[in-house]
């Protein structure tokens, strides 16, 4: 004879007042999950590469190379080459994953392939109006 099949019942369930899926589950909310996925990451090989020729990456750099995949997602752009002062990232730009690193000092034959764009991930301008570079200064002779 074959077993029956036995249901839960199902449990009334009180009402919840509105609340924000991400507080509900105790997780991110939307805007963090957002900000989550637009972060730079680096596969194992491109940290290896990283560690071993001592390249820090900080802050303000990692803001330089995620405005470069920034402007390389926006033409549709699938794997990249990233130039950044004597850097070269190739990056998977769906992921945001840097595959690899490669400095111009060890690129070899200098030949990159299965790549469709090429970024420069250029230094930051200073502002204008700011008294930097060529700006002229000031004189400050009294008399």
């Amino acid at each position: 004879m074959a077993d029956p099949i036995r249901l839960n019942p199902v449990q009334p369930s009180t009402p919840q007042p509105n609340k924000p899926q991400a507080a509900q589950s105790g997780g991110q909310s939307f805007a963090e999950h957002l900000e989550e996925a637009k972060k730079i990451k680096f596969s194992n090989h491109a940290q290896k590469r990283l560690e071993v020729r001592a390249v820090e990456m900080d802050e303000k750099s990692i803001g330089r190379l995620s405005t470069a995949v920034d402007k390389a997602e926006a033409h549709g752009a699938k794997e990249s080459l990233i130039l950044m002062d004597d850097l070269a990232f190739i990056v998977n730009v769906r992921e945001r994953m840097v595959v690899t690193t490669v400095d111009m000092n060890r690129r070899k034959e200098g030949v990159f392939t299965q790549i469709d764009t090429v970024v420069f991930a250029d230094a930051e301008k200073p502002e204008s109006g700011s008294n930097t570079g060529n700006a002229p200064k000031a004189d400050t002779k009294e008399g």
